[in-house]
């Protein structure tokens, strides 16, 4: 379970065995709620009978039978050139033809945030070039 209890937090506190605790939880609900997604799909029903082999803490906490999913919340992503973002995200699923499913994840910023400020300097970095626009006039 070390791979999904890894220390995500960077808290120097201590804090590390709790926090792992609660990630390594969170994601074994997390993965329950994909398995009742996709209660067909051969390599996830592996990965569970793995995981359950291997790990004693795995199999108690598959057999609780809890299921976490997310629909919003916060997330401090790292942009390589702008920094730092805090954002809060929605998240809505989107059903499709033979049972397929696509999640669709919302990312804003608080409006007047330095977050909003470095997310409008991305959007500025792609959005295209616009050449000045000439006045068109009719008839002669």
């Amino acid at each position: 379970m070390e791979s999904l209890s890894g220390d995500h937090t960077g808290d120097p506190a201590g804090n590390r065995s709790d926090i792992r605790d609660f990630l390594t939880r969170a994601s074994v609900a997390m993965l329950r709620a994909e398995a009742g997604r996709a209660p067909h799909d051969r390599a996830l029903r592996e990965l569970v009978g793995e995981l359950s082999t291997l790990s004693p803490d795995f199999r108690t906490m598959w057999a609780s039978h809890d299921v976490r999913i997310r629909l919003e919340g916060g997330k401090r992503l790292d942009h390589p050139e702008a920094g730092r973002l805090e954002m809060t995200f929605r998240s809505l699923n989107l059903p499709l033809p033979q049972r397929a499913v696509h999640e669709l994840v919302i990312y804003t910023a608080e409006p007047g945030t330095p977050s909003e400020d470095r997310l409008k300097l991305l959007a500025g970095w792609t959005a295209p070039q616009t050449s000045p626009t000439r006045s068109v006039r009719s008839g002669g």
